[in-house]
């Protein structure tokens, strides 16, 4: 599996013989001219996570992309008259051999009831899980964690706890795209050291970064 990190939550994920794209948001622009992209997941509907002018472009791409996500953001495509197909709750679908499950949430507190939308995570592969803005417990065995380290809901204490009872093998960032890369700290640094005390690699990717998992 290789991910490329596009910025903040969208990333290109290919696999054998599956290429998915997730959460094509306002923060990141690489993903208006990818080609080759097989899927694409959406997590919610915030704009940093779906920007409807941005997908479009995807889908000119990339004709026969599938979009996945849930019935909250499926009612903003079909405003837009953009196909999508609905997977959330605990559904699972396998695309060429490879199974997407579904795991249904809320969106983290933002403040009370402020953005508190349907969210839904995807473990990808039986390997990769993403759970988008939400600290969903997949509560199965997890080998890749995309972790949500920064954001006007997101404190890294409540990051690395929640990585923690997740448990996987390695680990890497999103959810960073308003901070400056080389303002980055504690947002990496302190979990990749905590992390690193309980055997967990943790991979410190910025947005344009590759990497074989």
């Amino acid at each position: 599996m290789k991910i490329t990190k596009f910025g903040h939550c969208c990333l290109l994920i290919q696999l054998e013989n599956l290429t998915i794209l997730t959460d094509p948001g306002v923060f990141s622009t690489a993903q208006d001219t990818v080609m080759g992209v097989d899927v694409v997941l959406i997590t919610h509907e915030h704009a940093d996570h779906l920007h409807t002018a941005s997908l479009k472009k995807v889908l000119e791409n990339n004709p026969r992309a599938l979009v996945l996500t849930n019935s909250a953001v499926g009612a903003l495509l079909q405003k837009e008259d953009i196909p999508y197909e609905v997977l959330e709750g605990s559904a699972k679908k396998e695309i060429q051999g490879v199974e997407i499950e579904a795991f249904d949430g809320k969106h983290e507190e933002i403040f009370e009831e402020i953005g508190q939308v349907q969210n839904t995570g995807y473990l990808i592969a039986n390997k990769l899980f993403y759970p988008g803005d939400s600290f969903k417990n997949p509560e199965k065995p997890v080998e890749i964690l995309a972790l949500p380290v920064a954001g006007p809901w997101c404190k890294v204490p409540d990051a690395i706890r929640y990585a923690l009872k997740v448990s996987p093998k390695k680990i890497f960032p999103v959810h960073d795209g308003m901070v400056q890369k080389e303002r980055m700290g504690a947002f990496h640094a302190v979990p990749a050291k905590m992390f690193a005390e309980k055997g967990i690699e943790f991979i410190p990717m910025l947005e344009g970064d590759s990497g074989e998992f």
